[in-house]
């Protein structure tokens, strides 16, 4: 099973690092977050990657050309013009990066790849901004089930402040960050039939427009409840707190050795 991840947008709203690179390259621990979200797919058995790339694809490019060298001891002769790769902690996957435009919408991205898909079979689609527990196996077994040619992941997202329990005017606790008003949003990790891209007419289509608002109007749009972990990395905010539970050793997408 293959999985596609977006990873071409501008990353506006997270400016102080986009502006340097792509989003998805921006770092959690030392590694971009694109790497992280592969890691938990690659976790369940999922290897094989198609990255949309756009907005400076070029540094992506350039990132995984030279993976295996920046996880491997090498000895560089410079005399024989040779390199010979020693031990290595590269991870073995297959990774196919095509250039879906600078300014290509979400669902063009994704209609862009298609002939990088296998016919007929069901692929996994995610944002390369957001990082999650999800059981993948558990998801895409719903899909299945489901006989619907598209399922999402529908999140509660965490809150943006602590609150307070109160007893009349009575502090009775500080509760930090609980989950927001209860109501499920759209978190990405998705899995699809290869037919909904017909439903994607050019490159100026959001995903997140027409066609989600089609299939669900056909009933063709299941979500799986996640109840555990999950954080978009929007603002410099995210980042830091994605940032800190990863130096703290409380990852919770992080269940690799």
């Amino acid at each position: 099973m293959k999985a596609v991840i977006l990873a071409g947008g501008l990353g506006t709203r997270i400016s102080e690092e986009s502006v340097l690179r792509p989003k998805p390259m921006i770092e959690i621990g030392g590694r971009p977050i694109l790497w992280h979200i592969m890691k938990v797919y690659a976790q369940h058995g999922i290897r094989d990657f198609v990255i949309c790339l756009g907005y400076k694809g070029y540094m992506i490019k350039e990132y995984f050309a030279n993976f295996v060298l920046h996880h491997s001891d090498v000895t560089i002769d410079a005399i024989e013009n040779r390199i010979t790769y020693h031990q290595s902690s590269v991870e073995p996957w297959r990774i196919t990066l095509v250039d879906t435009g600078e300014t290509t919408l979400t669902g063009g991205r994704l209609r862009r790849v298609r002939d990088y898909l296998d016919p007929g079979q069901p692929f996994c689609f995610t944002y390369g901004d957001g990082l999650a527990d999800i059981d993948v196996p558990a998801l895409v077994d719903f899909h299945s089930r489901s006989g619907r040619l598209a399922t999402l992941t529908a999140v509660v997202p965490p809150g943006r402040y602590g609150a307070l329990d109160l007893d009349g005017t009575t502090v009775k606790r500080f509760m930090e960050k609980p989950p927001g008003d209860g109501g499920f949003i759209n978190g990405g990790f998705f899995v699809l039939d290869p037919q909904v891209i017909d439903m994607i007419d050019g490159d100026q289509v959001s995903w997140e427009g027409v066609p989600l608002e089609a299939l669900a109007s056909k009933g063709q749009l299941g979500a799986y409840r996640h109840r555990g972990f999950w954080q978009a990395m929007d603002t410099l905010r995210d980042r830091n707190l994605l940032e800190e539970l990863w130096s703290s050793g409380r990852a919770p997408w992080k269940v690799w050795p």
